[in-house]
């Protein structure tokens, strides 16, 4: 590699543990700014729908900026959106201003998101993707350290978020004086023979992928949104240990990507995706079992662990499930619902909480996992070869598989 690339690979890296960063500081922080705005818990479902509007939107238009204004600008720009827009969590007056807060950061946040993942598949490698990845769930870990560090330090939760959106406007900086290095990246080229939309819809084992990737991500943000709040008002445990245990699953998460990456590639995708998705269950079942706050904490521990390598591994097996001819437009219906159902669903299960008991996660999340289980397995087919190649998902003879990104 390039000593060019490798310093653009830096970047890229901080780029995606800044993306982790303004998640791990709501789940900590949403209690305190819920107490400080006089609204309800379940109000997150404002912040959560607008993020993700302007996430989805952002996601579809980066391939047409990218072709226009090249990489490295779209960077410089969303990190930059990304930034103000933690300056005015930081300074809100109500609750009403966090909502296009929230909508700019998700604006900026998928066009990050996209650009990055589209610059790295054609310049660093299914290796570096599957490490951009983890480094989202490093500053997902990060995130809840800072904010309860504030917390516990006797300062205004306001305080947590300026000190992430200086990082943030820093980072942008950097990118605009490299913006020119980056070059352009091309958008991919889709063959003639290439199924029609409907065609695609049309399949149900299309649906069943697209709906495994909303669940995942729900049990994945779900249990990071709301862990907090059962620790501390479900299982009286201190506020300070709470937020570093919320820090210890996202940071499982982040181990979990770069260990089972390497276990994927001995032992093939599908034992890995089968042991994940057993552990997230299992994990959801201690945090649901009635006991002391340290069962749900293993239990919350392990299903950051399991549910490290399903994102990717699930992406990297599409081709499987719908046919390499397909893959590339449900990879895009995938990422699409990935989104939905991190916002919604963890919208829902904070109405659930409020309406009956915190206690209400544990079970939630159980059903959840259940559920994406049965949906794998329902869209797997039962003759298949988990030698899936790094080029365009094809089997290559002899080969192990590569793992994808995860999100």
């Amino acid at each position: 590699m390039t000593k060019v690339k490798a310093s653009l690979l830096v970047l890229a890296y901080f780029a995606f543990i800044s993306l982790g960063l303004p998640d791990g500081l709501l789940g900590v922080g949403w209690p305190s700014i819920a107490t400080t705005f006089h609204v309800s818990l379940d109000s997150v479902a404002y912040l959560l729908i607008a993020s993700t509007t302007g996430y989805l939107t952002s996601s579809i238009a980066a391939g047409f900026l990218l072709s226009r204004i090249g990489v490295g600008w779209l960077l410089a720009v969303s990190t930059a959106m990304a930034g103000l827009a933690l300056v005015g969590y930081a300074t809100a007056p109500a609750l009403w201003f966090l909502i296009p807060c929230a909508l700019l950061g998700g604006l900026g946040g998928g066009a990050i998101d996209a650009g990055l993942n589209a610059y790295a598949a054609t310049e660093f490698g299914p290796r570096h993707m599957n490490w951009l990845h983890a480094c989202f769930g490093l500053g997902v870990a990060i995130g809840p350290v800072i904010m309860t560090s504030v917390i516990e330090g006797g300062a205004v939760w306001r305080l947590g978020y300026a000190i992430v959106s200086s990082a943030q406007l820093v980072l942008a900086l950097s990118f605009v004086f490299n913006a020119k290095r980056w070059g352009r990246t091309p958008l991919p080229e889709h063959h003639a023979s290439s199924p029609a939309p409907g065609g695609v819809l049309a399949r149900p084992a299309v649906w069943l992928s697209v709906i495994a990737f909303a669940v995942y991500v729900a049990v994945e943000a779900g249990a990071g949104l709301w862990a907090f709040l059962l620790l501390t008002r479900g299982r009286e445990i201190d506020a300070g240990i709470a937020g570093l245990c919320v820090s210890g699953y996202w940071a499982m998460l982040f181990l979990g990507r770069v260990v089972q990456g390497v276990v994927a590639e001995r032992f093939g995708s599908h034992a890995v995706l089968v042991a994940s998705l057993s552990g997230m269950a299992l994990g959801s079942t201690l945090v649901a079992v009635p006991g002391p706050g340290w069962l749900a904490i293993a239990g919350l521990a392990l299903i950051g662990f399991a549910a490290a390598p399903v994102f990717p591994l699930l992406t990297l097996t599409t081709s499987e499930r719908v046919g390499a001819a397909l893959a590339d437009r449900v990879i895009g219906l995938q990422i699409g619902a990935a989104g939905l159902g991190g916002a919604l669903v963890p919208s829902a299960i904070g109405v659930l909480l409020t309406r009956t008991t915190v206690e209400a996660l544990g079970p939630a999340l159980l059903v959840l996992s259940l559920l994406l289980i049965v949906l794998w397995w329902l869209s797997t087919p039962r003759h298949r070869d988990d030698r899936i190649g790094p080029v365009g998902g094809q089997p290559v003879p002899g080969a192990a598989p590569v793992p994808a990104a995860g999100s």
